[in-house]
């Protein structure tokens, strides 16, 4: 046994994942060089020689989660790569105005045959809220109808959508509450299908970063956007949507979150997965927020995005076979990784995701309208999606 080998299988037995165990979290390792790779940069490597083949789990959504809640990262992330790597983070703006359509090509381009398969019908991006139901589809459709009613939405209002995605929401919001929008997205894919599904309503949807808005709207919304805009232009966005938000309007920003400040994103996931992606902290959106804004109310269903992403995977899985001849094997197995370490992620509990409400504070915003309807749970209460074996 090599010395690389001996430490990763005394720092996996702190988790409880055996090296070639029988146990569902256990991992196989199928070429001896993973202890080497990953000792040196833990992060991207765990993700890259997953990709790799060099290693498998029965149940890699588990396996992460146990990684994550053991702290291992902590463990073994004082390395040079890690220490340059946000060194460059502060001295850089990896998400410049220059840069800002490079997720859209990157990672929502790719092919909306892809997200058709792995999403519901409205092609909703986000945490579903599986408050009281166990069906995707019911559950994006009740998290889009909460958002509408936090923001008291009104026949006749315009709201403007940042980072729109397939246009659903405000195909929602048009049909079921009367309003007008704007939609805005770096993906020309997503604007494209966005506009065809939106065509007979009354909705723009443009190919446009945030920094180009110039206009006045009732309410503003961004549902998983602002992972996109990194710490150096936070401040930025909320100035962009404190001028296009009237005075009596409000602002829903949703969001996944982590409960310190961080000035990079994960390696593997801006790699392979979202360019130039990180996450806020609740001290970083508040610092970006200061005279801008009152923060109205704050809610988090992170707890929601495990069952989210375990059906997202589902999904993605049973239609592969027909998806393969345009997404390898590779793909695949980076695809997967992505979802059930993501679903590791938040079964943890590392990262959350907020909605959280904020007003000019020229009136209460229509938080009180749903208020009723929220009901804090423990997490035993909250229901867990199905163990997955693949």
């Amino acid at each position: 046994m090599s010395s690389q080998q001996k430490i990763i299988e005394e720092l996996l037995a702190l988790t409880d994942i055996e090296v070639n165990g029988s146990r569902p979290w256990d991992i196989r390792v199928l070429n001896d060089n993973f202890y080497s790779r990953v000792l040196k940069d833990p992060s991207m490597q765990m993700g890259e020689t997953y990709m790799d083949g060099w290693w498998e789990s029965d149940q890699l959504d588990e396996t992460i989660n146990k990684l994550l809640r053991a702290k291992l990262g902590y463990k073994l992330r004082k390395n040079k790569r890690l220490a340059w790597r946000i060194m460059m983070a502060k001295l850089f703006n990896f998400q410049a105005k220059d840069k800002a359509f490079i997720v859209g090509e990157k990672h929502y381009d790719i092919g909306n045959d892809l997200y058709r398969a792995m999403l519901d019908p409205r092609m909703i991006y986000t945490c579903a809220y599986f408050r009281d139901t166990d069906n995707l589809d019911l559950a994006q459709e009740a998290k889009l109808d909460m958002v509408c009613k936090k923001l008291n939405l009104q026949k006749g209002q315009k709201v403007l959508d940042i980072g729109c995605g397939w246009g659903g929401f405000l195909k929602y919001a048009a049909e079921k509450y009367g309003v007008e929008g704007i939609g805005i997205s770096v993906s020309k894919e997503q604007i494209a299908y966005g506009q065809e599904m939106c065509r007979d309503l009354p909705i723009e949807l443009r190919l446009q970063d945030y920094r180009d808005i110039n206009e006045k709207f009732d309410h503003v919304i961004s549902l998983g956007m602002f992972e996109h805009v990194g710490y150096k232009n936070y401040r930025t966005y909320m100035e962009v949507v404190h001028k296009a938000l009237k005075d009596e309007g409000c602002f829903l920003l949703h969001t996944i979150g982590l409960h310190f400040s961080v000035v990079k994103g994960g390696s593997w996931l801006s790699k392979y997965i979202f360019p130039g992606a990180m996450l806020p902290s609740v001290t970083q959106i508040g610092k970006a927020s200061e005279r801008l804004f009152i923060i109205e109310d704050m809610h988090n269903i992170g707890p929601y995005y495990d069952r989210t992403l375990m059906c997202w995977f589902e999904n993605f899985d049973a239609h592969y076979p027909k998806l393969k001849e345009k997404y390898d094997e590779r793909f695949y197995r980076m695809w997967k990784y992505y979802l059930l370490s993501s679903a590791g992620n938040f079964r943890s509990r590392d990262a959350q995701v907020w909605q959280i409400l904020l007003s000019k504070g020229r009136q209460l915003c229509g938080f009180e309208h749903c208020r009723g309807g929220w009901n804090v749970r423990s997490l035993s209460q909250i229901s867990r999606p199905k163990e997955h074996t693949a």
